[in-house]
């Protein structure tokens, strides 16, 4: 695989009891950033994966119904947060950003898109058409708000799902397949299923050697990969499928057990972010 370099930042950040992302997690409400990877191709330039909370979201959650997002997600997102205060404090020309990459589409990973619907997206083409059904109510049963990713963004959209299919290297076992979205081999979209329609992750490979897996969803906490422990059936079943959540849980296990180095980094975790940032 190519070599890239990865920086993983949040960008705002949300609270949950932590029992609704984990089984036998606490009651007790728990903070939950919005990681964005920000990808540096030795040839592309960079590109983000997600792009956490934006001030948009909060524009977005403004009327009725979608204002019950914002009051069952408590989210934080401050001045820094803004657009070009938020690649300034994070070093980024916004010049230099050649697209994005969307695990999903979910609010508090596409809030961003507002600035970014006139370059590439890579997503998955199941998370677009999600997105573009109609319906408000629907819409945000499902965790969408599609306002985030103006239609614009459409004609842009580059699908997992068309790209070459590829093994992936023995690191990220029992995962097998990968689809090379830049037809290099350096980032690899792995398809995640159960969190919603169109889950994907990426693997890649740092300029430092290290195998990395960006989750996205498949999990909220790095500990619940290691305990197996997927969360309350009312969680997944509200959002997506139940049993193929638990059984991606299974296999981010069994990756973990497989290869003790593998970096597999969770959207939402703060504890596997400062340790992939400590490295």
């Amino acid at each position: 695989m190519i070599r890239v370099g990865l920086r993983w930042l949040a960008r705002g950040s949300c609270r949950h009891p932590e029992i609704m992302t984990m089984a036998g997690g606490s009651l007790c409400a728990v903070d939950f950033p919005a990681m964005v990877g920000i990808i540096d191709h030795p040839v592309r330039g960079t590109l983000l994966f997600d792009t956490g909370y934006d001030p948009a979201f909060l524009a977005a959650t403004q009327p009725f119904p979608e204002r019950f997002y914002r009051w069952t997600t408590p989210v934080q997102i401050g001045a820094a947060q803004s657009w070009s205060t938020w690649l300034a404090d994070s070093g980024i020309d916004p010049d230099s950003i050649a697209g994005t990459i969307l695990s999903h589409f979910h609010g508090d990973h596409v809030a961003g898109m507002v600035h970014l619907a006139d370059r590439p997206i890579h997503c998955a083409r199941a998370g677009l058409e999600a997105l573009r059904r109609p319906g408000r109510i629907r819409q945000l049963r499902s965790g969408h708000l599609a306002a985030l990713v103006p239609k614009t963004a459409d004609a842009h959209a580059r699908f997992f799902e068309d790209a070459p299919a590829v093994q992936l290297p023995a690191a990220f076992a029992p995962f097998a397949e990968g689809r090379d979205i830049l037809g290099d081999g350096s980032l690899l979209a792995v398809e995640l299923p159960g969190h919603c329609a169109g889950h994907w992750g990426l693997a890649l490979r740092t300029q430092d050697d290290r195998d990395v897996l960006l989750a996205a969803d498949a999990v909220w906490a790095g500990k619940a990969i290691d305990l197996r422990r997927a969360p309350p059936m009312l969680t997944t079943a509200l959002l997506g499928q139940t049993r193929p959540y638990r059984e991606t849980l299974h296999r981010l296990h069994a990756a973990r057990c497989n290869n003790a180095d593998l970096v597999i980094l969770p959207s939402h975790c703060a504890h596997s972010a400062a340790a992939f940032n400590a490295d």
